[in-house]
């Protein structure tokens, strides 16, 4: 992939690794990264349209890009985290896992991707889940987490069908990252298998590859780090 990139969420574990890589490979003539934590022209809010809006309009004045991936998500925060149990839902963290988890990265796409190129190859990616495939659900739990993004996988796929008569060669997706080492695993990582806990900047490549081999029949779709297809 050429042309201009642009990372929502550039502070986090994956999103750092993910500008990092980029800037490594050097094939993006300009890489934005934006994060709630960053100042400036480099700050963006998702729970703030304003600043999804003000970062969008920065990035077009510069080059439309032909990248962008949405590198955010909620699964824990405070003494807050997945629902084990139905007597465990509350509706304020349901209300605000949808509003990061889903919502947010709505929004980037309603004010990123008109400013991508109107022909040729562009990917606009979102970090999703396993988790939030319905027909992949055995274990229940989780509720809100899994149902935000199964949420975001349904946007993902509606946004996909308009892009793509926007711009044929488009490619909207989720990629599921696998269980990265990061602050938002970092309480579910016992359970992990030997070998399936990747380290961040192993993450972004291999993402990365992921990317690099879509098409446009791809567009809507969920992929897993490992560029296999999970089924919604």
């Amino acid at each position: 992939m050429t042309g201009s990139a642009v990372i929502i969420g550039a502070s986090g574990g994956i999103g750092a690794a993910l500008e990092a890589a980029l800037t490594e490979e050097g094939t993006f003539t300009n890489i934005s990264g934006f994060a709630r934590s960053r100042t400036g022209d480099q700050h963006i809010d998702l729970l703030d349209e304003s600043s999804i809006a003000a970062a969008a309009g920065r990035v077009a004045a510069r080059a439309a890009p032909t990248l962008i991936v949405v590198a955010t998500g909620l699964l824990h925060e405070g003494d807050r985290g997945p629902e084990k149990a139905l007597r465990d839902l509350d509706p304020a963290w349901l209300a605000r896992s949808f509003a990061i988890n889903a919502i947010g990265p709505a929004l980037v796409a309603k004010h990123f991707l008109p400013i991508m190129p109107r022909a040729g190859r562009s990917v606009f990616a979102a970090l999703s889940a396993r988790v939030g495939s319905i027909s992949d659900n055995r274990l229940g739990g989780w509720h809100g987490y899994r149902a935000a993004k199964a949420a975001l996988n349904q946007l993902i796929r509606t946004l996909a069908i308009e892009e793509r008569r926007r711009n044929s060669s488009s490619i909207v997706v989720g990629l599921h990252p696998g269980t990265v080492d990061t602050g938002l695993s970092q309480p579910f990582q016992g359970n992990v298998p030997a070998g399936q806990l990747f380290k961040p900047d192993r993450a972004a490549v291999q993402l990365l590859d992921v990317l690099d081999g879509l098409r446009p029949p791809d567009s809507g779709k969920l992929f897993g780090w490992d560029g296999a297809e999970i089924s919604p």
